[in-house]
């Protein structure tokens, strides 16, 4: 396996860190393009990328603005853009899809969103659906409707209040309230993101995790909610895309699987043709840090075989 960085520089000049994990000497299988989640950052999906590389699958991951090497180079974390945040960061990860296909002409190319990067994922489908092979989505959810309207209002009065580059607790405090609550005596804030006390442990020792992000950063985020679950804008992400979804049955930001599948259902019902999922009982919010992230592994990379060998999982081919 070949490890290595790059910067890539996009169009407002922000430079975006781009990690990578690449087979050694050998063309491979396929890339997977990971879209991180919120407060967090590509190196925490050094275990699964080396899993996959091993099975002949390159992995990059690249930080979103605000986050992780890229935010630090910046010199703020939680921010993403002055305007079109939301869309700028899916800006930036179509600017990481070309990267990717010019290192590797022909190469099926898939993206996987966790999180705050699903969604990210499935509106970067919505407008560049067809650059690639297929959509992994982990750990999706969040409430749409008057939920999201509501801290859209809230953020937009936060950024009047504080401006825009300030951290926002009060914000951070209405979306994560609860996350904790159907745990019996939790140890940490952050329990609810694994069974796995290391992992937990190690995101909260981890200075590029769970930091506060800003008030017009949750502004972004609210507005991308409403964007992803736009019906219009659904029927624009391509009906034969193959799409995987995977969570936990005890994630609250899936809302323990419900909003999971009030997502499955708008995408079928858009006319979606090859949308499946798989819900692992107990498992929390990052079933990739897991304590039975063995099988989640396997699972993910199942799904990938089996689009690269079935003619159904080809019709979706990048022009």
């Amino acid at each position: 396996m070949i490890k290595s960085f790059e910067w890539l520089k996009m169009d407002d000049g922000t430079e975006v860190y781009l990690r990578k994990w690449e087979t050694d000497g050998t063309k491979p299988e396929a890339v997977l393009h990971i879209a991180h989640g919120m407060a967090e950052h590509g190196e925490r999906y050094e275990q699964f990328a080396r899993f996959l590389v091993a099975k002949g699958i390159a992995v990059f991951a690249n930080d979103h603005r605000g986050h992780g090497k890229t935010g630090e180079k910046a010199g703020l974390m939680g921010f993403f853009a002055e305007e079109n945040g939301f869309d700028r960061v899916v800006a930036d990860l179509y600017a990481v899809n070309c990267r990717i296909r010019s290192l590797y002409p022909g190469v099926p190319v898939f993206l996987l969103g966790h999180s705050m990067g699903s969604f990210l994922a499935l509106r970067y489908c919505q407008i560049n659906g067809e650059s690639i092979r297929g959509l992994i989505l982990s750990g999706t959810g969040g409430k749409g409707g008057r939920a999201v309207k509501l801290g859209k209002m809230l953020a937009r009065l936060e950024m009047l209040r504080k401006g825009k580059r300030e951290p926002s607790p009060f914000l951070a405090g209405l979306v994560f309230a609860g996350y904790n609550r159907k745990i019996r005596n939790p140890k940490t804030l952050f329990d609810w993101l694994s069974r796995d006390e290391q992992t937990v442990r190690a995101y909260i020792d981890d200075p590029l995790c769970g930091f506060v992000c800003t008030a017009s950063f949750y502004y972004d985020l609210f507005t991308g909610l409403e964007l992803i679950r736009d019906p219009r804008l659904i029927r624009q992400i391509p009906k034969k895309l193959p799409v995987f979804f995977f969570s936990g049955t005890e994630d609250p930001v899936g809302g323990y699987a419900k909003e999971v599948k009030k997502m499955i259902r708008s995408l079928k019902e858009s006319g979606m043709e090859n949308v499946e999922s798989r819900f692992f009982p107990g498992g929390r919010h990052e079933m990739l840090n897991e304590i039975n992230r063995d099988e989640v592994f396997e699972t993910v990379y199942g799904w990938l075989e089996k689009q690269l060998t079935t003619p159904a999982g080809k019709e979706n081919r990048p022009s």
